[in-house]
């Protein structure tokens, strides 16, 4: 241990790089070194979020400290220290960390729990400690960007300091799977840059989907460089300093994605593979895992984007009698599935309404509303030869029941969009608004099952919006009625607020034209979040991805991945 401690003068520390750093972004030009966004993220790329948290400092917690290794850099022939984050882990021999796999396998590597960069590294008050040995998956590729990069975990076993195990010393961390894509956790980290403190930070945040690997990934300012390996926390105990983990910073590209932010951060999904591993590590066995890595099924509960281009028709209501949102979809055969909301902004399974079939393949446009009285939500639906059905109840009696409002030949035939709300009833989504084929745009307030209720005239026939091409509507600002929101043909999209009996109400551009919206095929607003609003808008886009904007408001929300994009 005397030879890592001489080797770490604090001058060494200071003036030694970070294997995994991240370097300032580019400028909003681009320019030399600027680089895409990770293949699978969507049409939309990357964009800060205005609402987005920032790590914060904090004191420490006694179980997550840092790696200092004497590594030298190939190219630079540099030394490098303060390489990453890592924390301890519950072992037998209570002596076990985890960190990410492009941090492991370095010389003279040391653990120094709860860091203090204002004392030196040889007078840390919970000791530091030498790697004894790492175990890492053999088919890990260092900082790729292939699915290989799924496998960005590892751990090592500590020396004992003056006889005693950082474990019965700092504590351990529990693991445990990670439950889903979308978690609450808190990332826990030490920035190697842009941090002259040296102090770590916390970050308190909700996880999505990576699309395309078996990865989480997470939006917070300020997770610079040598973040890698610092755990997830989904509970943390800071009195003592520990918690249960869920995942930790690594992935693809190292953690961090190739547009150089500081941002976005990923962490491998903890499921077979990774257990696996602790096991091998915990029984101090190095295993060769074969040449080449399988990924394995993405369990997006949605299925994926292939399946999702096939989506022609989206609903939102409640629908299964727990109070909470739930997802309706007509597909392209005519098929109709209801996916059942979790009330924190995910689905669990499939459920069939009805078998493939030229009905529904006809049908033109379809709502979700209250429009029969009944304790569970509806479908109002148009079909192309103008006949409009309400379907009550969906959650206790599946599509079997039928009221007619027109019949075939009526004049719904040019309905071409409609879209349930709240414009004028009070406290009941059982309006309807309607945009017709020459434009005109009418509000039918108190629609139920003996008829559309009283027609209101928002707009006379128009050009403009002839080219409203998607329509949906829910209530994004808290007011006395709900919203319209519009996607438009040349790719705006407009949102009218406190739609009305009287007018659609102020406009408020969301997206300008010629914007990534031309690719939005099919758009829904629910109450799909923890919030209980109706403010959480679902989009399918042309590649099959599909996106939850969760509480929307004038402008668009926190997006979070439900489907991932179609493989190319």
């Amino acid at each position: 241990m005397e030879d890592a401690i001489r080797f770490w003068t604090p001058e060494r520390v200071a003036s030694a790089t970070d294997p995994a750093a991240r370097p300032a972004p580019p400028s909003a030009s681009g320019g030399p070194g600027a680089k895409a966004a990770p293949k699978g993220t969507g049409p939309r790329g990357l964009s800060a979020r205005a609402d987005m948290p920032t790590a914060e400092h904090i004191l420490g917690a006694k179980s997550v400290g840092t790696l200092f290794t004497t590594v030298q850099d190939p190219q630079t022939k540099e030394m490098r220290a303060h390489s990453c984050s890592a924390s301890v882990v519950e072992s037998s021999g209570h002596n076990m960390i985890l960190t990410a796999g492009h941090c492991g396998l370095g010389t003279n590597t040391i653990f120094v729990p709860w860091y203090r960069a204002e004392s030196s590294v040889g007078n840390q008050q919970y000791g530091i400690y030498r790697v004894a040995d790492w175990f890492r998956d053999n088919r890990y590729a260092k900082n790729s960007k292939a699915a290989v990069s799924d496998l960005d975990f590892a751990f090592a076993t500590l020396k004992p300091t003056n006889g005693k195990n950082v474990q019965d010393v700092v504590g351990a961390n529990t693991l445990s799977r990670t439950p889903r894509y979308d978690n609450d956790v808190t990332m826990v980290g030490y920035p190697a840059s842009h941090n002259p403190e040296d102090h770590p930070v916390q970050c308190p945040v909700r996880t999505a989907a990576l699309p395309g690997f078996y990865q989480m990934q997470a939006e917070c300012r300020g997770m610079w460089g040598g973040v890698s390996g610092g755990p997830w926390f989904s509970k943390i105990d800071w009195t003592t300093g520990t918690g249960e983990i869920i995942g930790n910073v690594g992935g693809y590209n190292g953690g961090g994605n190739d547009a150089n932010v500081d941002w976005l951060t990923y962490s491998p999904m903890h499921g077979d593979t990774f257990f696996q591993l602790y096991e091998e590590a915990k029984s101090n066995r190095h295993v060769n895992h074969g040449g080449s890595y399988q990924q394995p099924p993405l369990p997006y509960p949605l299925g994926d984007g292939d399946t999702w281009t096939h989506a022609r028709l989206l609903a939102s209501g409640e629908y299964t009698g727990d109070g909470k949102g739930d997802l309706i979809v007509v597909w392209t055969d005519g098929e109709v599935t209801r996916y059942a909301g979790d009330g924190q902004g995910g689905f669990g399974g499939e459920r069939q309404l009805v078998r493939p079939n030229p009905t529904w393949k006809d049908v033109k446009s379809l709502t979700g509303g209250d429009f029969s009285g009944g304790s569970g939500s509806d479908l109002l639906a148009v079909w192309n030869n103008g006949e409009v059905k309400i379907l009550p109840d969906i959650g206790s009696n599946g599509l079997g029941r039928e009221i007619k409002l027109a019949d075939s030949g009526s004049v719904w035939n040019h309905a071409d969009q409609i879209a349930g709300g709240n414009f004028g009833t009070k406290n009941n989504v059982s309006d309807l608004l309607v945009r017709w084929s020459d434009g005109e745009v009418t509000n039918y307030t108190a629609v139920g099952d003996k008829g559309f209720g009283t027609e209101h005239q928002l707009l006379k026939s128009n050009d403009l919006w002839k080219q409203a091409t998607l329509v949906t509507a829910g209530d994004f600002t808290g007011g006395a009625n709900w919203e319209t929101l519009v996607r438009w043909s040349d790719g705006r999209v407009s949102q009218f607020q406190e739609t009305s009996p009287t007018g659609l109400g102020n406009e408020i551009q969301m997206a300008a034209p010629k914007s990534v919206w031309t690719h939005d095929v099919a758009m829904t607003a629910g109450s799909y979040d923890s919030n209980g609003w109706p403010d959480d808008l679902v989009i399918r886009w042309s590649d099959g991805e599909t996106t939850m904007y969760a509480h929307t408001g004038a402008g668009f929300g926190a997006e979070r991945t439900l489907v991932p994009p179609k493989r190319k």
